[in-house]
């Protein structure tokens, strides 16, 4: 068995065009990490919001896990896919009452295990149950399969996000953020070995508001009406880390910040 270990997570897809994107751009990463696993967000991979099993099929060509949050749950036919999909997660907090699963592992010919694992935030979100006491019980199970886990914290306020942070420090390999679809620049190794970023990004269009038509975003703003929102298509965003980790302790070694952008210009 290896010594370590290294995995891409990729920021939340938005819609065909992150689809595309990463079509585009993810051969080049596996080829510079050759990472042992990927996982991503794709809560927003279908149309901009939710998921369905065709666009699910088609991620999975690509990645090994899927991670979601709030958006899981606006497509209807995700609600059967969720249960017919072990790779496909929602956040653990949620009321146990609801489908899918919250964790799954994976495992590789030669030896090890990784466990990957979804929570959601409550600040600026819905009142759903404590991730923190929530995240507590999900990786002392998960510490008895593997110590190699990776977290994906969805949430808003990176308070929050830096919070779980201290909170899983050395007990999980990388506490990873989404949901904001904006990259931060505070990765790093936390004191007892857990790699942490606030917000990996996004992977959708880059001529956009966090993958969103402008124009559409723009109006939103001015007249504070709902509207429906569509994908942006010009351009390219695409953000993801690579953390590298040891195998027998689940120690981070190394985390690191890819984004690539191809801007549309008229």
């Amino acid at each position: 068995m290896p010594d370590k270990l290294g995995f891409l997570f990729l920021g939340d897809i938005i819609g065909r065009p992150g689809r595309r994107a990463m079509k585009q751009h993810l051969p080049q990463l596996i080829a510079k990490y050759n990472p042992a696993f990927i996982v991503a967000n794709g809560e927003n991979a279908a149309g901009g919001v939710g998921i369905t099993e065709e666009v699910g099929r088609e991620l999975f060509g690509m990645v090994d896990v899927l991670t979601s949050g709030n958006h899981i749950w606006d497509k209807k036919e995700a609600l059967a896919y969720l249960e017919k999909e072990p790779r496909l997660l929602r956040p653990a907090n949620y009321p146990p009452a609801n489908p899918g699963r919250s964790s799954c592992i994976i495992e590789n010919r030669d030896g090890w295990k990784a466990a990957v694992l979804n929570l959601q935030g409550r600040v600026f979100m819905e009142p759903i149950d404590c991730p923190f006491r929530v995240a507590d019980d999900e990786v002392s199970r998960l510490r008895e399969l593997t110590p190699v886990i990776v977290v994906d914290f969805h949430a808003e306020a990176t308070s929050e996000k830096q919070a779980m942070g201290w909170h899983l420090d050395g007990r999980v390999s990388a506490v990873v953020g989404t949901h904001t679809h904006v990259p931060t620049a505070d990765e790093r190794i936390l004191p007892r070995g857990t790699a942490f970023i606030s917000d990996v990004g996004m992977v959708g269009a880059a001529n956009s508001v966090i993958g969103i038509r402008p124009d559409q975003a723009v109006s939103r703003f001015l007249t504070a009406r709902p509207q429906r929102f569509e994908p942006a298509k010009e351009g390219i965003f695409f953000s993801a880390v690579f953390v590298e980790v040891e195998i027998l302790t689940g120690k981070a070694l190394t985390i690191r910040r890819e984004v690539i952008v191809e801007e549309k210009v008229d």
